[in-house]
């Protein structure tokens, strides 16, 4: 699940970039992907920042319709009705997203796995779990889940799942990939700053027109209206995962709905997991892949990534960061 960060920034003043020109603030807010995308842009007047808007609406459709695995007649579906049967030709858009996800999955020792789709869902996090599955039960969960059993064809471009019953989701890396696409096509179109934010899957372009960077408030995971510090975001993205709405407690150990999906039990020790790079694509899935990889290993992972930051809230709500984040507490 993907935690709303408390984004706390000022929106665009109403003054230009430039003496010249004057621009306005257009912002709409829409379900799409089954989450809350909140789109904002910055437009010489509404009417041209409603239409750019609409462009952007109707490319996270297309991407939707690509990916979803609830959708009868996507590629994605049709990869997973074939597993364990014969490979499918997909687009390249597909394949490449694919491919990326896997080299992802590579990079975290499978703590990111776009193949956790196939795992049977064993665990509850809706109040009505009494007691932990059985080790028995938790092995078999994972037994299709594993990203090297899915097999790409460079050359014709198919995907093959190995095992029958493996199925394949976008849900770590989708909303991210869905805002990159949105924010590439606005770019391309002109618009000189805007902000996609895809239920805390954000990414930013351009400033405020005072020309002023974007402040994000991280915001403590035991009390929403707290922060713990501010940052500035130019020209990047920021995607959080957490744990305070969605867990259980056995034997005094709080345990998340987030899953290791190498092993089937859930992630602990850590409350919450910002990761910010230029892509929202990848801190949608580092985000994931760290809160499951634990603190020590998911700092070391970032800091050997080049333009790539994390913060960690510790489940003693102690803030772990990596070598590149500087914070601010004065906004």
């Amino acid at each position: 699940m993907r935690i709303v960060l408390a984004l706390i920034f000022s929106l665009f003043t109403l003054t230009g970039f430039t003496q010249e020109k004057k621009y306005v603030t257009v912002k709409k807010t829409q379900k799409l992907m089954g989450s809350r995308f909140e789109i904002t842009v910055v437009a010489v007047n509404e009417e041209l920042g409603y239409i750019n808007i609409d462009e952007a609406v109707a490319e996270i459709k297309r991407i939707e319709k690509l990916i979803s695995a609830w959708d009868s007649s996507s590629e994605t579906t049709l990869i997973n009705k074939n597993a364990g049967i014969k490979p499918v030709k997909v687009s390249v858009e597909l394949f490449s997203l694919i491919e990326r996800a896997k080299q992802i999955s590579e990079i975290t020792d499978g703590a990111f796995d776009i193949s956790y789709a196939s795992k049977a869902e064993i665990w509850k996090f809706d109040g009505s779990m009494k007691q932990m599955p059985t080790e028995t039960e938790i092995e078999n969960s994972v037994k299709n889940v594993g990203y090297d059993k899915i097999v790409l064809d460079y050359k014709n471009k198919t995907v093959y799942l190995k095992k029958k019953g493996m199925k394949i989701s976008f849900g770590s890396i989708g909303k991210g990939y869905a805002a990159d696409k949105a924010k590439e096509l606005l770019v391309s179109k002109n618009v000189i700053a805007g902000i996609i934010n895809a239920s805390g899957d954000l990414t930013t372009w351009g400033t405020k027109a005072s020309g002023e960077k974007w402040l994000i408030g991280i915001a403590n995971p035991l009390s929403k209206d707290k922060i713990f510090s501010w940052l500035p975001i130019v020209e990047s993205s920021v995607a959080t995962s957490g744990n305070y709405e969605k867990f259980v407690v056995f034997k005094g150990k709080k345990y998340s709905h987030i899953i290791d999906p190498r092993t089937g039990y859930p992630a602990y020790g850590i409350n919450s997991v910002s990761v910010f790079a230029k892509s929202a694509e990848l801190c949608d899935a580092l985000a994931t892949a760290v809160f499951t990889m634990g603190i020590e290993a998911g700092l070391s992972l970032i800091n050997q990534l080049g333009g790539t930051e994390v913060i960690i809230v510790d489940s003693n709500n102690k803030l772990h960061k990596s070598n590149g984040i500087l914070l601010d507490k004065n906004p």
